[in-house]
């Protein structure tokens, strides 16, 4: 659907198919309108009496903001789920049929489900906590007087306040305007910024670029559909993961398989075989539960839930849970200077006329200009700092241009003392300097420097927001201003290349200066630098420049945002940081954007991680995390697969041969609690930096599917072999008992070469799981409690040969699958 911006008389532009429900919300409440101020009247806003009216009559915007699903949600996520009711029936089927250790597979979901319930509530409540710090606060006049309050106390009728990089939190009609620019593109598409003027809709989910002023709230709630669009979009969600939806695809292939084989394996047991009743259900039985990879699922929850209490305590805000997993991938880090290499803060470090121009003089217009300017950017708050306005000799404003990152330079127009008027613009001296101007080559020198140098130029008086308005600039003065580094920055820029990730700084200042301060911070590149405005505007061309500098200056945002769509054209995954409404764009663009706790309110709202302590080292953290979630649920979905492959391979091979399954359910669950449970949860928590790789279900099947048909074929050989050798009362037990010993020590093999690369505590793991078993085997009340009896001593000892057999083909088949297709 192709929606336009609206023109600033709140029209729709030609060829416009806005839809009505994100209309600009002009239309007042027919019951109880609000009432607009006239037109270049400041608003004084409700009363707190009117206030507490309309909250009465329930007109608040109470549209709900939720982080995180609430307790009822995740407690039924976790225990309706499909193979719960699968385990849950066969369950209540064995608690009535076999003694309570073949009942033990039952205990563990329960247990399972409620660590599930626990962690994900864990983090529930560190997400909440963390969101009320990072909320965004916007100004309400009420009584006369502005203050904070948060989104869901806004009532029908408040006076809100708009600045640089706030969000239009709901639908309203501009009050005041102050060459107020909005950008619309996150609802409409419409890159450009439109200029609002009183009476001017304005819609929630817009974001403000330039200007200021205030607007009235016509429609709160859920009156306010692109409020309701907005909060869709920034919930904290468990969609769009490759990690999640590669497990559902796996869980869905299960299903399949499972069904048909369960129903073979039923017959097989109770029709075909006339054993007794009750021990051919618990045979059954326990075909079916191990084909189920239960706990999967619930250590991916948890993984990821426990990642989300970890970063939370670094003070980072995950809005949405993929981003972990995102920036795991993430091979290409785009960085916006200011904000994220630098702190917010500058210094003045020298002013120095040009032209002849009179220093006082100069000092005056600085002074003059600082005070044009309610909402000053960090540039200009230099300026306010170093020459603060003084009631005497005020010069008097007349016109006044807000910063903006597309035009790069501001400007005011003012009637001096004596009377003499004249007009100045502030900002990029290679924006408002023709190409080969000889001031140009001085301040080249200084961006060598690291600095950032700002142009005060004098302009004929005019329209200063006049697309020609630089024209005819004369240089008055150069202010130089010095960037405070970030201390942890360098650190950073190391930690990414030593990780292989790809450093892209992305400016709107001087590509000379912007590659001055990455060098400083040793970003290796930082001498190859691009002014965008050179950029080729071909996506291909521009994904080569890309790749072939790493910082690049005078950065529009509609180029910001271009840039990251031609790194992922080349199949990069990309992050963007960034604290600014030039960030914005991109930011919603990019594979992961993380923005900072300060910046402005529209980069916290569409930025899935908001790093709320500013700190970029916080972002080596993040990522750390992201690739201990993905690399261990990889390695740990391997171990759970292996043993659903190993199972349905049995059922059918059981079904086939018309013998009895070799396995009651407390066999499996005593392999599975050594072999898979315990040791994956160790292992789904431990460190791992690798970066994550794509195709998840490829990479956990092609080493999965040999290793299940390994250990299927080793146990049921050794079964086999087991059923010629022993004969009588009680063979069938003493064969359980050799084809469990197969299968525990190839199982044991396979968990050992995942364990992989060792350290002390994983030896010691493995080790202790081999050791658990081995108490089984020689405590005599745990070999009647899980029916485990070696008899004799060459079947035992024929089970192991062909356990060392089966390690060593899966030492084979792991190595040749690394080899073909990657590890």
């Amino acid at each position: 659907m192709t929606q336009r911006a609206l023109d600033s008389s709140g029209e729709q532009t030609p060829g416009s198919s806005r839809p009505a429900m994100i209309d600009a919300g002009a239309e007042l409440d027919p019951v109880h309108p609000v009432e607009l101020p006239p037109s270049g009247h400041r608003a004084t806003g409700l009363t707190t009496a009117e206030v507490a009216e309309r909250v009465a009559r329930g007109e608040v915007n109470d549209v709900p903001v939720r982080s995180s699903r609430s307790l009822t949600e995740i407690v039924r996520a976790n225990v309706f789920t499909r193979f719960n009711l699968i385990i849950g029936v066969l369950w209540v089927i064995m608690l009535f049929v076999a003694p309570i250790q073949d009942s033990l597979f039952g205990f563990v979901i329960v247990a399972n489900t409620g660590i599930g319930i626990i962690q994900e509530w864990r983090a529930k409540k560190t997400l909440d906590s963390l969101a009320v710090i990072g909320e965004a606060k916007p100004t309400v006049r009420r009584d006369g007087t502005a203050a904070e309050v948060s989104t869901h106390e806004i009532v029908l009728g408040d006076v809100i306040e708009l600045g640089p990089g706030d969000k239009v939190v709901v639908d309203g009609t501009v009050a005041e305007a102050e060459s107020l620019e909005v950008d619309e593109s996150l609802l409409t598409g419409e890159a450009d910024p439109v200029l609002k003027r009183p009476g001017d809709p304005v819609m929630s989910g817009s974001f403000v670029v330039a200007g200021g002023g205030a607007f009235t709230a016509t429609k709160v709630g859920r009156e306010a559909y692109a409020a309701q669009l907005a909060e869709e979009a920034s919930r904290f969600t468990l969609v769009h993961s490759e990690l999640r939806s590669g497990i559902s695809t796996i869980l869905k292939y299960v299903t399949w398989m499972m069904v048909p084989t369960a129903i073979g394996l039923i017959i097989s047991q109770l029709v075909v075989k006339d054993n007794n009743f009750k021990d051919s259900v618990a045979r059954t039985v326990g075909g079916i539960v191990p084909m189920i990879p239960e706990g999967l699922v619930l250590l991916t929850s948890v993984a990821f839930a426990i990642g989300v209490v970890r970063l939370g305590r670094k003070q980072c805000l995950v809005q949405e849970l993929p981003a972990i997993e995102g920036l795991a991938r993430v091979d290409v880090v785009c960085l916006d200077k200011t904000g994220t290499l630098t702190e917010g803060g500058m210094d003045i470090t020298e002013v120095r006329p040009l032209n002849g121009s009179d220093e006082a003089y100069v000092h005056q217009v600085l002074r003059s200009l600082g005070s044009s300017d309610p909402r000053p950017n960090a540039s200009l708050q230099a300026i306010i700092d170093a020459y603060p306005a003084s009631q005497e000799a005020a010069w008097t404003v007349t016109d006044a241009l807000p910063f903006s990152s597309a035009r790069k330079y501001s400007g005011a127009a003012f009637t001096e003392t004596d009377g003499t008027a004249s007009a100045w613009l502030l900002g990029a001296p290679d924006v408002l300097l023709p190409d080969g101007d000889a001031t140009l080559t001085e301040i080249e020198h200084l961006n060598e420097q690291g600095l950032r140098v700002l142009l005060l130029a004098r302009v004929p008086s005019g329209e200063l927001d006049a697309p020609d308005a630089a024209d005819g600039a004369v240089p008055t003065a150069l202010v130089v201003l010095e960037q405070r580094l970030r201390p942890d920055a360098a650190e950073t820029l190391k930690y990414f290349a030593q990780q292989n990730v790809a450093t892209k700084v992305i400016s709107g200042d001087n590509a000379v200066s912007v590659g001055a301060v990455a060098g400083k911070l040793g970003l290796a590149g930082a001498e190859n630098t691009l002014d965008a405005r050179k950029m080729p505007t071909d996506p291909d061309d521009m994904a080569t420049a890309m790749e072939q500098n790493a910082v690049f200056g005078r950065v529009t945002p509609q180029q910001k945002r271009d840039m990251v769509a031609a790194l992922q054209s080349r199949g990069h995954t990309v992050a963007m940081t960034g604290d600014g409404v030039n960030d914005v764009l991109a930011l919603k663009d990019a594979d992961i954007g993380v923005s900072m706790g300060s910046g402005s309110e529209a980069t916290r709202a569409v930025a899935q991680i908001v790093l709320l302590n500013n700190s970029f080292a916080t972002l080596p953290s993040v990522v750390a995390e992201g690739r201990r979630v993905i690399g261990n649920i990889t390695r740990v979905a391997t171990l759970f697969l292996t043993k659903t492959v190993y199972s349905v391979l049995l059922a059918i091979l059981v079904v086939c041969t018309q013998v009895e399954y070799p396995f009651l359910p407390r066999h499996l669950t005593l392999l599975s609690t050594l072999t898979i449970g315990v040791p994956a949860f160790f292992l789904a928590l431990a460190p791992n930096k690798e970066r994550a790789q794509p195709h998840f279900v490829r990479r956990v099947m092609r080493y999965a599917i040999p290793s299940g048909v390994i250990a299927a074929t080793a146990t049921f050989t050794t079964y086999l072999v087991a059923r010629h050798h022993y004969t009588g009362p009680g063979a069938l037990e003493a064969e359980t008992s050799a084809a469990t010993l197969t299968l525990f020590l190839t199982s044991m093999w396979v968990l050992a070469i995942i364990a992989r690369p060792y350290t002390w505590w994983r030896i010691a793991l493995v080790a202790a799981m081999g050791l658990g078993f081995l108490i089984v085997l020689v405590v005599p009340w745990l070999q009647d409690f899980f029916a485990l009896k070696l008899v004799g001593t060459t079947m035992p000892w024929a089970a192991v040969g062909i356990a060392v057999a089966a390690a060593a083909l899966l030492e084979l088949s792991w190595r040749l699958v690394g080899r073909r297709f990657g590890a």
